[in-house]
């Protein structure tokens, strides 16, 4: 938050300059949270009531309670309590399972049928050896399960379960899909739980399918985990953009950073679904399959987690009458294409821009994306050289508009001792005196504005690029001459000074075609590439390099602007009609 206001500041201070330079200094000749309710946002069991859970008893025998082991993080084996208890032997040894493809490596356990490692082949983590991973190693995994028959719970979240293929699951990028499947049967009991994960080679969604028989239940509680472990160099980056967002059918999108955090609360449903997100990448459980037009979550519990950037998420789902359910994960990169397929407004979990600048910001954002991709993919150059590439080209083709703010400032300039001579002479009539300005400015085509709304145009470009190093995954980790990352700082800060002298040479040889110039117009021309350096030298290299490039671009327009000036300084100066 403070980077963004940062360069919120940075934007209204660049347009100061030029509204104020144009108005007030004009060239002149000399002289929350409530418990739901209902199957939709169902209360969850408290952790303690999932202790002693009783499954029901078949005809002629008592109920039994189905009592977990403890859940250290260190599995060796998995006992069924009941189980020993009556004579049945279940002892089995935490069986690790792998699917791995060309974009991901997911590792499941058999004890609970937990997801404990996915790891995004095509990402390089910063502060992991290898790639990137989505769940964090000394946490309890995801994808832990436990269902809800009547008032009791059934915690299957430490308990054993048969895996299909037992060897994991080879994907390859000419395959089809391949499906893992779990499943876990009560040894004296006929409660019988089975879940199915589907894999594709070119794609971060699985698909999830499962069935309950054996109990009469409503619902299946899954966990999403502890959030995203910070895969990044700047801590503070990642700690702020860490955060659970859920998706209410009738509210909309709701976020939270994972440090507010406090105790426990619930988020009510209906849900379209609910993430993890951190600066770049997702896990979220959406509902319902592709197929299905009308699918929900139920409510979602959210409970502090071991660290400061942990919490832990608890998702509800109905199950259908014949005890079936289906949701699809997405384990993967916050790339803007892939997000909107899944649709339900999943593109904007980390949405680019404050809320009241989304719908503006938003189409500059798809164009910039679709330029710099275009530039990269078909003249095959680095992020880096089309940076300085797209930097140039914008100032070539707003030099129309650059020629047209100049043309209206000369004029400007022109009408100034008209505007001060009418202003004299009706000072005490107030009615009279704007009768005559509106006048002037018809005759003479004179609009104040005119020299300053053409060079305000680049800003959206500069406000949508601020976003798209913010957010953008395909810059990420982009490196160019001494710079490591393009959407991070400059980390010897020579982009920041290179963009505060160049704005002082703009300034300066703008402020040299002046036949005068007072103490505030220079008082800025020192001030603001100071202060400017300041904002920038914390934002990304790649925002710095495109300002930098824009404005050396300028130079050569702003020498010949500043020559047209001096000429139309000889002219004869205009005079009032009568």
């Amino acid at each position: 938050m403070r980077t963004e206001i940062r360069f919120l500041l940075a934007v209204v201070l660049m347009i100061a300059v030029l509204v104020i330079t144009n108005l007030m200094f004009p060239p002149v000749p000399p002289e929350e949270t409530v418990a739901p309710a209902g199957i939709d946002s169902v209360q969850v069991a408290q952790p303690e009531d999932t202790q002693g859970v009783q499954l029901p008893a078949q005809e002629g025998e008592p109920e039994q309670a189905l009592e977990p082991p403890s859940r250290d993080p260190v599995i060796t084996r998995t006992v069924d309590p009941l189980a020993e208890a009556e004579g049945v032997s279940t002892q089995a040894s935490e069986t690790l399972v792998t699917v791995q493809g060309p974009l991901f490596e997911y590792t499941f356990s058999s004890r609970g049928g937990r997801l404990i490692s996915a790891r995004l082949l095509s990402f390089p983590s910063f502060t992991f050896p290898g790639p990137v991973e989505l769940i964090s190693p000394d946490g309890q995994g995801a994808l832990g399960t436990r269902i809800l028959a009547g008032r009791d719970t059934l915690d299957l979240r430490d308990l054993p379960f048969e895996v299909e293929p037992a060897d994991g699951i080879q994907l390859s990028a000419s395959g089809g899909e391949r499906t893992l499947r779990f499943v876990y049967r009560h040894p004296t009991h006929p409660f019988t739980y089975e879940v199915r994960y589907t894999f594709q080679a070119d794609t971060y969604v699985v698909d999830v399918s499962g069935q309950v028989s054996g109990v009469e239940a409503e619902l299946v509680l899954t966990e999403l985990g502890e959030g995203i472990p910070f895969n990044e160099q700047r801590e503070r980056d990642e700690a702020r953009m860490a955060a659970y967002v859920v998706n209410h059918l009738q509210q909309g999108i709701r976020a939270r950073q994972l440090d507010r955090v406090d105790g426990e609360l619930v988020e009510d449903g209906p849900l379209l679904w609910t993430a993890f997100k951190s600066k770049y990448f997702l896990m979220a459980l959406l509902a319902g399959s592709a197929e299905e037009e009308e699918a929900y979550l139920g409510g979602v519990l959210v409970r502090d987690g071991a660290g400061e950037y942990q919490a832990h998420l608890t998702t509800t789902q109905a199950l259908g009458a014949d005890g079936a359910f289906s949701n699809r994960l997405f384990l993967g990169p916050q790339q803007f294409a892939r997000l909107s397929n899944l649709g339900d407004d999943m593109q904007n979990v980390n949405p680019y821009g404050w809320r009241f600048i989304r719908p503006v910001v938003r189409p500059f954002v798809g164009i910039v994306m679709g330029i710099l991709t275009f530039l990269h993919e078909n003249l095959k150059l680095g992020y880096g050289w089309v940076l300085v590439l797209f930097g140039v080209l914008m100032r070539v083709v707003l030099f129309p508009l650059n020629q047209k703010a100049m043309r209206s400032q000369i004029k400007n300039m022109a009408v100034q001792p008209l505007i001060q001579e009418i202003q004299a002479k009706y000072k005490d009539q107030p009615e009279k005196l704007q009768k005559e300005m509106m006048k002037l400015y018809k005759e003479h085509g004179f609009n104040p504005l005119g020299g300053c709304l053409p060079m305000l145009l680049p800003w959206p470009v500069l406000i949508a690029l601020f976003f798209v190093f913010q957010n953008t995954i395909q810059l990420r980790g982009v490196p160019f001459l001494w710079l490591p990352d393009l959407s991070a700082p400059d980390p010897y800060f020579i982009l920041p000074a290179f963009l505060g002298i160049s704005m002082f040479l703009l300034q300066w040889v703008s402020m040299r075609s002046m036949p005068q110039t007072n103490q505030q117009m220079k008082m800025m021309m020192y001030v603001m590439p100071v202060m400017m350096v300041f904002i920038f030298f914390q934002l990304a290299s790649g925002l710095n390099l495109y300002y930098s490039v824009a404005n050396l671009a300028t130079l050569p327009q702003q020498i010949w602007i500043a020559g047209e000036r001096k000429k139309a300084q000889g002219k004869t100066p205009l005079t009032l009609s009568k």
